[in-house]
């Protein structure tokens, strides 16, 4: 593509911008950002990955891509003021967690749309993502922003409602991972052992066992009796867990993470 312009510049413009350029997607000098306020943050990401900063509306007439990447909050704002600018042909991938794709055509007119949920890890080209289309995708486009998301990591097509669970799991799910680490940490330190100790070694836990789901090809909890000795230290961990409800607190999280993500549609 020759013109992938970015309408928002957070964390996850950012995220997707250092992979695709990274995993050599979209060259940097075809990738625009722009966003409401801070010239500060569109100076940082050009400097930093060498990208453009888009001077003036009118050069969204002729991108390949627009990638909304804002705040839900702001997504309303953000589009009815690009909405004049962008082609009817142009297709539109929106990262908006909650915003759905009527409410992007409402806003921008018919045009092909993909909704993609991926998270940050798509930086180092590890996100998990889900995407959904709407009717006037083609195979074409569907083909080439497939490819892109699959350079970021992997990327799963679903139904748009299914969306609202994927945001809570994979969307949300690298800070229920690193709250976990910050937990693992502190009581790592609290028993005499250093922090960077008990990171690494945590770290290479947590990759050791993706891995192994990935290559073994076994069920998790066939996986976890496989280390939980009778009588042993894991089991008493184990207990502890169930003791302190932990399987009701990850339904929770999640439950409430999705259905934050449906009020969010609710009031687009």
């Amino acid at each position: 593509m020759k013109k992938v312009i970015f309408v928002g510049a957070g964390a996850m413009a950012e995220a997707l911008i250092q992979g695709w350029i990274e995993q050599k997607v979209v060259d940097s000098n075809h990738i625009y950002v722009t966003n409401r306020s801070s010239s500060e943050r569109l100076d940082y990401l050009s400097l930093k990955y060498g990208v453009r900063v888009l001077q003036n509306k009118e050069g969204l007439s002729d991108a390949d891509l627009i990638v909304i990447a804002v705040k839900p909050k702001d997504g309303k704002a953000a589009m009815e003021t690009i909405s004049p600018y962008i082609s009817q042909s142009t297709p539109v991938l929106t990262v908006m967690a909650g915003i759905s794709m009527e409410t992007v055509q409402t806003l921008l007119g018919e045009r092909p749309i993909a909704r993609v949920m991926p998270n940050t890890s798509a930086t180092i080209g590890m996100s998990a993502s889900a995407v959904a289309f709407n009717n006037a995708i083609n195979d074409e486009h569907k083909k080439r922003l497939n490819q892109m998301l699959d350079a970021i990591g992997i990327v799963i097509e679903v139904d748009e409602d299914k969306l609202h669970v994927v945001t809570a799991l994979s969307g949300s799910g690298p800070a229920y991972l690193y709250y976990l680490l910050e937990a693992w940490e502190k009581i790592g330190t609290e028993y005499g052992l250093e922090k960077e100790t008990v990171r690494k070694l945590m770290v290479q836990t947590i990759a050791g066992s993706a891995a192994m789901l990935q290559k073994v090809k076994e069920e998790p909890d066939e996986l976890r009796r496989k280390v939980t000795s009778p009588g042993g230290t894991t089991e008493a961990g184990i207990r502890a867990l169930e003791d302190n409800h932990f399987n009701n607190a990850i339904y929770e999280s999640i439950k409430s993470a999705e259905a934050k993500s449906r009020e969010l549609a609710k009031s687009e």
